[in-house]
């Protein structure tokens, strides 16, 4: 099949990671796809040419008719079996391709409640063939918009685990790179935003350093918050032990040097971070809402807790911090979940599955 992906993106945020893992996976199993992306975008430039042709579209809002029209006369000229949306920038142009719209998909991944009401209904109902959720806890939100249940599916956001594990050099080595001596190192992947809840994290903190635990966190990521961030450290007493990395390219590498992977967002559509610690064989305490219930299988893999809690999130990290043995066998079954449910390859053979309904149907 030929698909068209549509994300005009210019920055390279989790949900491009996914698009980049799927056209890649895709290519693999002999599917050719064309990405109308933002020329000079990262994600244009982290897809290979041999994974897709890229075909230049920016889109600036929900209202550029010119894009809209660009994008109609792309669709006519590559004729592609698939239209598949990718943000609410693209998703917002499939009203003006209501000729193709039988053989349109969107994927939706944030968690904000969808506003029920004509847009909603002209976008969901009427100008796609299928969309996809990336968590139930999405697809109850649309249902409760008034998407009607047969047009939603979820497929599960992915990633790629890797083949092995550091071991014990690899592993002394990342702690080393990173400054982590013998304390707890603790670590959270996320964009420095009100939404992740690192406030909390460092609330939490300073409670297991009351307690005498000695401890490290690397925070990789960088947002709008980072300033109120390095300064909360510092005004909790913990400034020491907290590490700002801000944005790295191998996250693989900060997540060899910790012993627990710890997300305690305020809400998350589903939380691929917390899927590329369990594929490194690392425990998760995270916030129980949104998708995060749907990946970590509480006392198996991790160990949920209320948002906004930071004394449950002290304690859920502690008793990890005391039985090492549990940790270790959270962390390996985390692992084992996501190479079973949450590969990317898992991913795409849902992906491929469901263009060729929509292909059968359209």
């Amino acid at each position: 099949m030929k698909i068209l992906h549509v994300d005009p993106e210019t920055s390279f945020g989790g949900g491009e990671r996914q698009v980049a893992g799927l056209i890649r996976h895709l290519a693999r199993r002999g599917h050719e796809s064309v990405l109308a992306a933002a020329a000079g975008s990262p994600l244009a430039a982290n897809v290979p040419a041999a994974d897709a042709r890229l075909r230049p579209l920016a889109i600036r809002n929900d209202l550029d008719l010119a894009a809209a029209w660009r994008l109609k006369r792309l669709v006519a000229a590559e004729s592609p079996h698939i239209v598949h949306f990718h943000t609410s920038r693209a998703h917002a142009m499939s009203p003006w391709l209501r000729r193709h719209a039988p053989r349109a998909v969107v994927t939706r991944r944030m968690d904000y409640a969808l506003r029920p009401g004509w847009w909603t209904d002209l976008l969901y109902n009427r100008s796609v063939a299928a969309t996809v959720a990336i968590s139930e806890e999405v697809r109850r939100r649309m249902l409760a918009a008034g998407v009607r249940a047969e047009r939603v599916r979820v497929i599960h956001s992915a990633v790629e685990p890797p083949a092995g594990l550091p071991g014990a050099a690899g592993r002394a080595a990342a702690r080393a790179r990173f400054g982590v001596g013998g304390e707890l190192a603790i670590g959270i992947v996320a964009a420095l935003e009100t939404r992740k809840g690192h406030d909390v994290l460092l609330h939490a903190l300073a409670r297991l350093r009351r307690d005498g635990i000695a401890m490290g966190c690397l925070v990789c990521g960088d947002g709008s918050r980072r300033a109120q961030l390095e300064s909360l450290a510092q005004g909790l007493g913990i400034g020491d032990a907290v590490r700002f990395l801000g944005e790295q390219r191998q996250v693989a590498d900060v997540l060899a040097a910790l012993d627990v992977f710890v997300l305690p967002s305020r809400h998350e559509g589903l939380g691929v971070a917390i899927l590329e610690a369990m594929a490194m064989a690392l425990p998760v305490v995270a916030s129980d809402v949104g998708g995060i219930p749907e990946i970590v299988d509480a006392g198996r893999t991790g160990v949920l807790v209320p948002p906004e809690d930071a004394a449950a999130l002290a304690s859920a990290i502690a008793a990890l911090d005391r039985d090492r043995a549990l940790a270790h066998q959270m962390g390996a079954a985390g692992r084992a979940r996501v190479l079973a449910e949450f590969s990317l390859e898992v991913m795409a053979d849902r992906y491929e599955q469901l263009y060729e309904w929509v292909s059968s149907v359209a």
